[in-house]
């Protein structure tokens, strides 16, 4: 399975995914879920996908296709919006549904490829999608700050509690990992490598990536860190008056 995150904030934007894939209990893999198109000065794109890997990285390799094309077509570059941007997504997953959605019916589940789509293109603010696999999508705003995709459940409550459109980007770095964290704890369908962006506004550049791999020293201080602290906090709620 698969969890991932992106925050719209008045600052900027996070961005966080997870990397493990499972075909069984006992078919454990690690794929990057997290994709970037940036040009310093002009554009930052992220996506990071959900569902399956197939589906998610043909769509990817179509979009890095028509970037490449020297036709010079429609693509993440030429784009003049975040909106156009979402509408070559929306082709892309189409594509790739209509060429292999027939083979898929039945036992495999059918077409089953998702993504969260966020940045900023020079001449407008950031915007933040999530995908749908059907090619529908919708956007977050001040009211919904942040989108999920895969394993949402449990990371959710903690980002309800923390995030209001005007958190730092450094404190909404820590409720993402608090999330991840969460989230692992109650679903072995997400795991590490967890890849995370900060994306300053207007900035127009990514100043802010870093990997947490197993066994990573801030992680494992943070679950640690969080784990008293709940309990703590448990303890001095008042009793019960029966």
């Amino acid at each position: 399975m698969t969890y991932c995150v992106a925050m719209l904030l008045q600052s900027g934007m996070v961005f966080a995914s997870d990397s493990r894939t499972h075909a069984g209990v006992d078919d454990f893999a690690s794929f990057c879920k997290m994709t970037v198109f940036e040009r310093a000065g002009d554009r930052v794109l992220v996506l990071l996908s959900s569902g399956s890997l197939a589906g998610t990285q043909a769509v990817i390799s179509l979009l890095h296709q028509q970037a490449d094309a020297d036709e010079g077509g429609a693509n993440v570059w030429t784009a003049r919006t975040m909106f156009e941007v979402m509408g070559l997504v929306s082709d892309a997953v189409r594509a790739i549904e209509q060429r292999d959605g027939p083979y898929l019916k039945g036992p495999a589940g059918g077409f089953n490829a998702s993504f969260l789509v966020g940045g900023q293109i020079k001449g407008e603010g950031p915007r933040l999608f999530r995908m749908y696999a059907e090619g529908n999508f919708i956007e977050a705003s001040e009211d919904t700050p942040f989108l999920q995709t895969g394993e949402a459940k449990y990371g959710k409550p903690i980002i309800d509690r923390v995030l209001y459109p005007d958190t730092t980007l450094a404190e909404a770095a820590k409720c993402v990992l608090v999330s991840f964290d969460s989230t692992m704890r109650s679903n072995l369908s997400v795991g590490m490598p967890i890849d995370l962006i900060l994306y300053e506004r207007d900035s127009l550049a990514i100043s802010h990536r870093r990997r947490f791999c197993e066994g990573d020293a801030y992680f494992k201080e943070l679950s640690t860190e969080w784990s008293a602290g709940v309990r703590n906090v448990f303890r001095e709620l008042p009793d019960l008056e029966w």
